[in-house]
C-alpha cells in the first residue's frame, strides 16, 4: 500500500504584519512571510548565514487569530502542509507558487503580555474558543478564480 505525507513544521520570524483579506464569499484569509536562517562555518572558519523566506497562508478562524496576534518580527511556529498554485501573471506567463497552508500556530515570543501562551489551530476562534470553523479543502482548491481571489487591487496581494 502506498502512503504519502505532506507535513511542514517551521520556526522563524515574521517579515511583516499579516494582512487579513476576505474571499468574494467572505471567508477570511491571511498570508505572510516567515524567515528561517541557518548558520555554519566554512572551511576557513568564517561564519556564514543563509536565510530562506516562506509564504504562509491561513484561512478562517486561524487567519483571524494570526491577524490579531502576529506582528512583524514575531517568532512563530507554524505547522501545516505544502500547497502549490498556478497564477496567471496578467496573461504574460504562468507562475507556480509554493506556500505553506497553516493548520496550527504557536507564538514563541517571550512577551506574555500580548499573548496568552496557547497554541491555535484552524478550529479555534478569535478568542481561542471553538468557533465551529473547520478546515475544509473544498474552500481553497484550484477551482477558485485567481484573478478575482482577493477584493481590491492585485498589487495589494501580499505574495
Amino acid at each position: 500500500m502506498s502512503r504519502t505525507l505532506n507535513k511542514v513544521m517551521i520556526i522563524g520570524n515574521v517579515g511583516r504584519d499579516p494582512e487579513l483579506k476576505h474571499t468574494p464569499s467572505g471567508i477570511p484569509v491571511t498570508s505572510f512571510r516567515i524567515a528561517t536562517s541557518e548558520t555554519w562555518k566554512d572551511r576557513e572558519g568564517t561564519m556564514k548565514e543563509h536565510t530562506d523566506w516562506h509564504t504562509v497562508v491561513a484561512w478562517r478562524g486561524l487567519a483571524e487569530v494570526i491577524n490579531r496576534l502576529v506582528k512583524k518580527g514575531s517568532r512563530i511556529y507554524i505547522e501545516g502542509r505544502l500547497q502549490t498554485r498556478t497564477i496567471d501573471d496578467k496573461g504574460l506567463q504562468k507562475k507556480h507558487v509554493v506556500e505553506i497552508l497553516a493548520e496550527s500556530m504557536l507564538l514563541l515570543d517571550t512577551k506574555r503580555d500580548k499573548y496568552d501562551g496557547r497554541d491555535y489551530t484552524n478550529n479555534d476562534g478569535i478568542n481561542g474558543e471553538e468557533s465551529g470553523t473547520s478546515f475544509d479543502d473544498s474552500d481553497y482548491t484550484d477551482s477558485f478564480d485567481d484573478d478575482n481571489f482577493f477584493s481590491g487591487k492585485s498589487q495589494d496581494i501580499p505574495f
